[in-house]
């Protein structure tokens, strides 16, 4: 039976001898496995709750409006809001305050 120590001797061996774009790939993984939010989502359970009445009445209207309806572009939508295409991105790519 492999040890803590064995494996972690091994992780660093094979690390070793990864290219750039290999190692570029591996620390995406470790960082995800190493992120609490990304742990407690992959650990959270399924949804097995049943959608209400209301929910299935307000999907069903957002595909009756589609069918008459062109789908509003992104932009549009976040113009409402005073915002743009990259302030948009820009958001997606801020990361957040630690917690404390």
């Amino acid at each position: 039976m492999a040890t803590a120590i064995d494996a972690r001797s091994q992780a660093h061996a094979m690390i070793d001898r990864m290219d750039a774009t290999q190692a570029s790939a591996a620390v995406l993984i470790l960082e995800a496995m190493l992120d609490p939010f990304t742990r407690a989502l992959a650990n959270a359970p399924v949804e097995d709750e049943a959608p209400s009445d209301d929910e299935v009445a307000a999907v069903a209207a957002s595909h009756e409006w589609l069918q008459t309806h062109a789908a509003l572009p992104n932009r549009e939508i976040l113009a409402e809001f005073g915002l743009t295409e990259e302030d948009f991105e820009r958001t997606g790519q801020t990361p957040l305050p630690a917690e404390r």
